[in-house]
């Protein structure tokens, strides 16, 4: 192709480069210069135009474009017209569309004219959506390279789509004691919006124990009923292959092909089939409508196409789906109130529970909540406060030594008093007269404890942005450099188990019990490990001169 400066007199055929504007007339980008136009032209004065010449073998762009759009064509797929070098390629129904990203690049690495833009390998897609454009850049393609390109999108399935089939889906809920009766319900509901979204029916629900054998027996049900594809969503999380869910599968005459894979939320799913009927442990963030690593798998399996441990393992490029609050936010960042601005849905309803009950016998005769800081507030106050500025609602203080002076130091505050009267039994009873007066309203409470006055607002605000039962993070703790901390937020599953700790201890024991559900939130400041028990660990404290 020849390009730039053209004599008017060579100019009849020629492509005009730019837009001529005349005194009556537009001569547009793209035109074909024919008599009438170059004698317009020239009556305007002009001698030369900005013109583009086809060579031998050059094939114009509409053309080059039309024949690239017709060697991608395949089944489900329609294209438009071409029109200024662009041609697109729509879906003709819903599915999975799928692309070979390989010969995509091969073919845009051919030449410079020649371009193929794409949605996304595996987009879900609706009717008349536009799955990818092909652009010619200049105004022709030399013809060497459009015949290679050609041959290169015959030779393959490029693009495909892949319709979703209606097919039955049998689900098994596992349960435990304790467990609300709206997560389950919440469970059943998010799955079957899931499966109706991609042309699927859910066969009636099976609700068994969190045991293997009455699994397998409920899979088994399932199956004699139709069932063309098996989910179960467990009570607790699967930690192993050896697990309830995959355990269940296998004893339902089943194998495991893979557990886990690389996308978050979404790590802990495991695949199986039982014959030639994939079925599923589903992780715990499938109780959830967000997009997560079980959607992916899912979608795959209604548009008819194999899912491998391959295929799993594949998925980490692009597989971190959702930011979660775990990393260290610098305490001069930190919002001084929550929720966090950022957040992006209005925060769950929380609760605040500081325990303020404690008889401080290593700091007698002294009282360390009421020690203050040289400002002269107390340090159950700057506790309370710290948890106040949070947004925590409504906030709880359990009282018992002392109780009318910790009244007196938080006077004014938007406060609710729960006097713990066996709190001498130690920091369980605390606990459980606290967590027996919280409202019925709260999803979870945060525990604090009222002798770390180092724990800041913000520190606060991101376990709460953390805070997630449906997706697993029912429990939240922050940590600093790996070490567990204080405050804790639980969410109110956890509340009958709380309920039974006794002696002088909380409910962190608990945490290991329920690491499935744990999310750990790493801080940038020691204060969550900090608490204040003798006169000597005061003299470190910021802001603290160990005054009554």
């Amino acid at each position: 192709m020849i390009f730039g400066p053209t004599p008017l007199d060579e100019a009849e055929g020629a492509i005009l480069a730019h837009s001529v504007r005349l005194k009556d007339r537009a001569i547009k980008k793209g035109t074909v210069l024919d008599a009438a136009a170059i004698t317009a032209l020239r009556a305007s004065g002009m001698a030369e135009v900005i013109a583009a010449r086809l060579g031998q073998g050059d094939v114009p762009e509409d053309e080059a474009a039309s024949r690239i759009a017709d060697a991608l064509m395949s089944p489900l797929l329609a294209r438009s017209r071409a029109a200024t070098g662009r041609v697109n390629l729509l879906a003709e129904t819903a599915g999975l569309f799928v692309v070979d990203a390989g010969i995509i690049d091969r073919l845009n690495a051919l030449d410079e004219s020649l371009t193929l833009a794409t949605l996304p390998n595996f987009s879900l897609v609706q009717p008349r959506e536009m799955l990818a454009t092909i652009k010619v850049i200049p105004f022709a393609v030399p013809g060497g390279a459009l015949g290679v390109a050609e041959a290169l999108l015959r030779q393959h399935k490029v693009l495909t789509l892949h319709p979703f089939r209606p097919l039955k889906v049998g689900l098994v809920l596992t349960e435990l004691p304790g467990v609300k009766e709206s997560v389950m319900e919440g469970a059943v509901e998010v799955t079957q919006a899931r499966i109706e979204a991609l042309m699927g029916s859910l066969l009636p629900v099976e609700r068994v124990r969190h045991e293997t054998a009455a699994t397998a027996e409920a899979l088994r049900r399932l199956l004699r009923q139709g069932a063309e594809m098996l989910l179960i969503a467990g009570a607790s999380a699967t930690v192993d292959r050896r697990d309830v869910g995959p355990a269940a599968i296998v004893k339902a005459g089943g194998r495991i092909e893979h557990f886990g894979m690389p996308v978050d939320p979404g790590n802990l799913i495991c695949l199986g089939a039982v014959g030639e009927i994939p079925a599923l442990v589903l992780p715990g963030c499938a109780r959830s409508p967000k997009l997560n690593g079980f959607d992916w798998v899912l979608q795959r399996l209604f548009a008819g196409l194999p899912v491998h441990a391959r295929d799993v393992m594949g998925m980490g490029v692009g597989g971190l789906l959702k930011e979660i609050e775990t990393r260290p936010l610098p305490r001069a960042k930190a919002p001084q109130t929550a929720p966090l601005a950022s957040a992006p849905r209005k925060p769950r309803q929380v609760a605040g529970l500081v325990l303020a009950a404690g008889r401080s016998r290593r700091m007698a005769p002294l009282n360390k909540l009421l020690v203050a800081d040289t400002k002269g507030v107390a340090m159950v106050t700057r506790v309370v406060d710290n948890v106040i500025a949070s947004g925590v609602r409504p906030v709880l203080v359990v009282t018992g030594h002392e109780r009318e002076r910790v009244e007196e130091a938080l006077s004014g505050r938007p406060i609710i008093f729960v006097h713990a009267e066996d709190y001498a039994e130690g920091l369980s009873a605390s606990l459980k007269a606290g967590l027996a007066a919280l409202p019925p309203e709260p999803e979870g409470v945060l525990i604090a404890l009222g002798d770390m006055p180092l724990v800041e607002p913000g520190v606060m605000a991101r376990i709460l942005a953390g805070f997630d039962p449906e997706e697993g993070r029912a429990i939240v703790q922050p940590t600093f450099r790996g070490k567990q901390g204080n405050p804790v937020l639980w969410g109110r599953e956890f509340l009958p188990e709380m309920m039974t700790i006794t002696g002088d201890v909380g409910a962190r024991q608990l945490v290991g019990k329920h690491a499935d559900r744990l999310i750990e939130v790493e801080v940038a400041d020691d204060g969550v490990l900090r608490d204040f028990d003798t006169v000597d660990s005061l003299k470190g404290a910021p802001g603290f001169g160990g005054k009554k």
